[in-house]
């Protein structure tokens, strides 16, 4: 694997691009950020009885609705461990799922009452950065901690969120460049894009432009769509007539309709996706439809926690679920809710403000903390009067003082010939 730096002179390998996020622009001090210290601090050590209640905002409707089941299954999966270690732990934890919808069908609007009247101490969403940007103030406001497994706007990082906002999801500046810097190493020239026209379409768009440039790449079209929108004639031809070497496609699930008029137009080995509409189409478009195409997306490639896959799987199933068809951001999801229990071990509270105390801390991003890789065993470190420095499925996290992970994983894949992907060997 090679880092993936500034300088963009990294290569890809074996499907992932790893990149230090303390080598941008993120950990400044501006705006938002969290309550916790830099300054390490002592653990509260075991408790007698702590039960902690957290929601979540996630797409069970909308334009992202693919991604809500993984996402809430990673809780679900998180939320078991958690429960099986509450005899060791004196913490057992309670979940009240909610849907986050889009900026369309704005389910948020009464869902996140709903969530804030069942007195949780953090909500897990949402997963577009659009629909959080619609309630960050609401929660973070109430006095809440909303945590984030997959919201990748840079608008993020300067938020005044009262220090109440966390992601495990990294900043698209680096999914940006990855991307960018991806579509210019596959030899392309110039550049089209089809963007979504909120915070996450056209932030991530603004940073592949940069990447893509510096490069020496052109972008030749960047024509923009609304949420809700269902003709994207115009935007097509608007791409297909500047003659583009590559096109990439920066949206959400509207990628469906797109498509359909792209193909037998422009190759798809020349298309590229991201992590907004990466998905296992299958037998929804004619096989080899999108053979060669690629995209990304944040976090560790699958093909390398595939115990954590397989396991997931097999959890949700036994619970009467349907078999999941993705994965993306389960990771994310599952750590976020592994990091607030164990915020909440350390800090001997479930008041919102005491865990975001403990949030950087229990992470690694203060502390000094020893190393685990488990609930159980970063909890056991907890009890035993230590200080734990969790690394994740979904990568080491650690963050900084606003609420960003310090380092991140990006995925690059390929699609199949039977429209599903895979990571790429490139």
């Amino acid at each position: 694997m090679s880092v993936f730096t500034r300088s963009r002179t990294s290569a890809f390998l074996g499907g992932i691009a790893l990149v230090g996020a303390s080598a941008l622009v993120l950990a400044g001090c501006s705006g938002g950020g969290t309550g916790g210290s830099d300054e390490p601090t002592e653990s509260a050590g075991p408790v007698d009885e702590l039960s902690l209640k957290i929601g979540t905002a996630l797409p069970q409707t909308g334009n992202l609705a693919f991604l809500g089941p993984p996402e809430e299954a990673g809780v679900a999966y998180a939320v078991s461990q958690i429960n099986d270690a509450t005899a060791d732990t004196g913490l057992d934890i309670d979940v009240v799922y909610g849907d986050s919808g889009d900026t369309d069908n704005k389910a948020y609007e009464t869902e996140i009452p709903r969530l804030l009247g069942e007195d949780v101490s953090a909500i897990i969403g949402a997963a577009s950065s659009g629909v959080s940007l619609q309630f960050i103030d609401q929660v973070t406001g109430a006095g809440v901690i909303q945590f984030s497994p997959a919201n990748t706007s840079d608008a993020f990082t300067t938020y005044d969120d009262n220090g109440l906002y966390f992601r495990t999801a990294p900043s698209d500046v680096l999914q940006g460049e990855v991307l960018g810097n991806l579509i210019a190493e596959d030899g392309n020239q110039t550049l089209g894009m089809i963007v979504l026209n909120d915070s996450y379409g056209t932030g991530l768009a603004k940073y592949v432009t940069e990447a893509f440039e510096e490069a020496g790449g052109e972008v030749v079209a960047a024509p923009t769509y609304n949420t809700g929108d269902t003709s994207f004639d115009a935007q097509i031809s608007e791409v297909l007539a500047a003659d583009p070497d590559a096109i990439a496609l920066i949206t959400f699930e509207e990628v469906k309709t797109i498509l359909p008029s792209l193909f037998g137009q422009f190759p798809a080995d020349k298309l590229y996706f991201v992590d907004g509409n990466l998905a296992n189409f299958g037998d929804e478009f004619p096989a080899g439809s999108l053979t060669g195409a690629k995209g990304t997306f944040p976090g560790l490639s699958l093909d390398t926690i595939t115990d954590f896959t397989d396991a997931l799987q097999t959890f949700n199933t036994d619970e009467g679920n349907e078999p999941l068809t993705e994965f993306t951001y389960a990771a994310e999801s599952y750590d976020a809710t592994i990091l607030l229990a164990l915020a909440a071990l350390a800090a001997g509270s479930t008041d919102p403000a005491a865990i975001s105390e403990k949030l950087i801390e229990v992470s690694g991003g203060s502390g000094d903390g020893e190393k685990c890789e488990s609930y159980a065993d970063c909890a056991a470190i907890i009890v035993g009067g230590g200080t734990a420095d969790y690394d994740g499925i979904s990568g080491p996290i650690t963050f900084d003082e606003v609420g960003d992970p310090t380092e991140a994983s990006i995925g690059i894949y390929q699609f199949k010939d039977d429209n599903t992907y895979e990571a790429y060997e490139g």
